[in-house]
């Protein structure tokens, strides 16, 4: 690079492009610091074990200009801001702002263990930045240790929500306001702990903007703000420009919504030059569960963008890691819908969805650009949480176990990466140690689990199995966000569907259950619970993987001897491969190669409930009040199965009959 002005095309830029990546690598650097402090300086394991905390770098006008990458939370570009800052109005120096609430914040929030701290950053007593850091928080209140219940169905259920509310006011402390938050959560003395450790980090982010503004001059700083924004954005726009125009359409589902049935996610990805447009027109209505997302329709909202960020900064690693990449990316999430949900909706578990909808953009964007994106990984991360005694002090104890997320999905050139899916890539596993040594359980396993991955010629990463003992009676144990315990983990281009996931209550013992998902489940001394998550998705036909490769995963105990031959064709005799019979049995088998392999039970979901069905359903639900849909809809659902089961094929038709008439009855007996 040159000391000469950037590119013209780069409108209104007057930072130079040495100065410009100067500027980057200092703001990264800062947010990483004010990451690892949060990360050193946390009291939970969710916070300095898992890392589920985010540390970020806001413009004057509210736009993320700076987001860690190696700590923390790393999704925050498109955090919507502004309500908050309209709400708060008057600024002072030594203000920090406090708020969990989605509704009342705008969005900013998604969930309302996710506690934001915001505090403006002064210089000449101007405002030339805000610093916004959250934790994930243990425990907020609510009817359930935790706080987040899939069987949550309003929000009043989930904890305390506190609107956005001034923590500090000129540097002192509202004592009344922490005194509401902390009488209200099971876990007062930690979150108090992550609090500080936010502020720590904030007051460390402040400090560093100050000094450089001190080295460069705050025209300078400003400016070079304006621009890193600028510059993103124009790199993401040149990486647009090269996927083909058009309209690409892909849909996936969260299990076991209301009623049992599963709920759609539905994408329309239009592409136009260098902007791309997500109608998410077709997306299941809000449901009566705690899996809505409030992203108000905020365009760019973090939690509807980063499948296409990360897609773009793979390509383009330099792209600064900012709000510009957003920027031409518009959205329309439907009023009411469970990516748009009105007050008061239950949005605990929201991210089971937003983890969801990451694989429906991965799969639109596949079409679109067929050989540059994985196959589906697992698709969960399911927070294993549990609240019990310690039978020696007997003081009570709440505290998460572990995150069990899944395999990625392979790649178009390499193996998916075992027990991490890309998807929640940010969180990292806490030692059995330190959970042995918090918590009155045991850790009795916790490897890769075998035979999980999708087979291909790259094969999906291996999943995860997890068995805990509990060793204190009346403990109760949450699993929020399980998914993919049905619908697979989709394969690409020939490979196979990764393995679905499954949770077995005492494991080999006469009273084996089999849980499915979990909400709340009462345990004793001595039982125990086995989990073991998805593997991702294969990539290309198994038959094409080099045999050497099969055979290793073979010896590393990921793959059995007996699906390395029914999966890859590879005949394993005494440790060793018979190259003769492998390549009879490979010679003779089909080598089909469907774009998406999505496993029997959605196929066989989607031979009744086609994309025409359920547009139909969706599109009846429309005309009558929102309380009634989730409730319309499950019975429209059931009825088209009944029909189905007596040989009759359901027509997209009928959908507005049926639910008129269960309309009528609900009057008639009302009246």
């Amino acid at each position: 690079m040159s000391g000469q002005q950037v590119d013209t095309q780069i409108e209104g830029m007057t930072t130079d492009r040495v100065f410009l990546e100067i500027f980057k690598n200092r703001v990264q650097a800062i947010v990483e610091e004010m990451a690892n402090v949060v990360l050193r300086t946390g009291f939970t394991a969710f916070v300095k074990e898992t890392g589920d905390f985010g540390t970020y770098l806001l413009s004057a006008t509210g736009e993320t200009f700076g987001s860690p990458l190696d700590t923390g939370y790393s999704l925050s570009l498109g955090i919507p801001v502004e309500d908050v800052l309209a709400t708060i109005g008057e600024w002072h120096e030594g203000d920090i702002v406090i708020c969990n609430d989605p509704y009342s914040t705008g969005g900013m929030a998604t969930h309302l263990p996710d506690v934001y701290l915001l505090k403006p950053i002064f210089y000449d007593n101007k405002i030339v930045a805000y610093g916004l850091c959250f934790i994930h928080s243990s425990d907020v209140g609510g009817k359930v240790p935790g706080s987040v219940s899939p069987s949550s169905y309003d929000i009043h259920q989930e904890g305390i929500r506190l609107a956005p509310m001034k923590l500090y006011d000129k540097g002192v402390l509202n004592e009344q306001l922490l005194r509401i938050f902390l009488d209200n959560c099971r876990i007062p003395d930690q979150n108090w702990g992550d609090l500080r450790a936010l502020m720590a980090g904030l007051h460390r982010g402040e400090q560093r903007i100050q000094e450089l503004i001190t080295r460069y001059g705050l025209l300078k700083v400003e400016q070079g703000i304006e621009d890193l924004l600028s510059y993103a954005e124009v790199r993401v726009r040149q990486i647009i420009q090269d996927i083909p125009d058009g309209a690409y359409e892909f849909w996936d589902y969260i299990e076991d919504g209301p009623g049992g049935y599963p709920v759609r996610l539905r994408c329309r990805m239009v592409v136009a030059a260098d902007e791309i447009f997500l109608d998410f027109k077709g997306t299941d209505p809000q449901v009566r569960a705690s899996f809505n997302i409030p992203t108000l329709n905020k365009q760019g909202h973090y939690y509807l963008v980063p499948a296409l960020i990360r897609y773009f900064r793979t390509l383009d690693p330099s792209i600064p890691w900012n709000s510009g990449m957003v920027r031409m990316i518009s959205n329309d999430a439907p009023p009411a819908s469970i990516l748009n949900p009105e007050f008061p909706a239950a949005i605990g578990a929201r991210a089971a969805t937003f983890i969801r909808l990451m694989d429906v953009l991965t799969g639109a964007m596949s079409k679109a650009q067929e050989n540059k994106l994985p196959a589906a990984g697992a698709g969960q991360a399911a927070i294993v949480m549990l609240a019990m005694t310690d039978p020696v002090t007997g003081k009570r104890k709440v505290g998460v176990i572990q995150p069990i997320c899944g395999g990625s999905g392979a790649r178009p050139m390499k193996d998916g990466i075992d027990g991490m899916d890309f998807a929640v890539g940010h969180l990292r596993n806490i030692p059995a140690e330190t959970v042995e040594a918090d918590m009155p359980i045991l850790i009795e396993r916790y490897g890769l689990r075998a035979d999980s991955a999708g087979a291909g010629k790259y094969r999906g990463g291996s999943g995860i199995e997890l068995q805990l003992k509990v060793l204190s009676p009346d403990t109760v144990l949450t699993a929020r966000n399980m998914e993919r315990m049905q619908f697979q983990p989709w394969g690409r281009l020939g490979g196979k569907a990764g393995a679905a996931g499954i949770a077995v209550k005492n494991a080999g013992l006469p009273d084996e259950l089999v849980t499915g998902r979990i909400d709340e489940l009462l345990l004793q001394p001595g039982d125990s619970v086995t989990f073991f998550s998805q593997g991702g998705g294969g990539y290309g036909h198994p038959y094409e993987r080099a045999t050497d490769q099969v055979h290793q995963d073979v010896r590393n105990g990921l793959l059995s001897a007996e699906s390395a031959l029914n999966e890859y064709g590879v005949v394993i005799h005494d440790d060793e491969v018979n190259e003769a019979e492998t390549a009879a049995v490979r010679a003779g088998g089909e080598r089909k190669q469907s774009p998406f392999d999505f496993g029997p039970k959605r196929e066989d979901y989607e031979t009744v409930w086609t994309d025409e069905l359920q547009l139909a359903v969706n599109a009846a639900l429309l005309q009558y009040p929102l309380a009634l849909r989730d409730y319309l809809k499950r019975r429209t659902m059931q009825d088209m199965d009944a029909r189905a089961l007596r040989g009759e094929v359901p027509r997209p038709a009928d959908a507005a009959t049926i639910m008129n008439q269960l309309h009528q009855s609900i009057v008639s007996q009302y009246a």
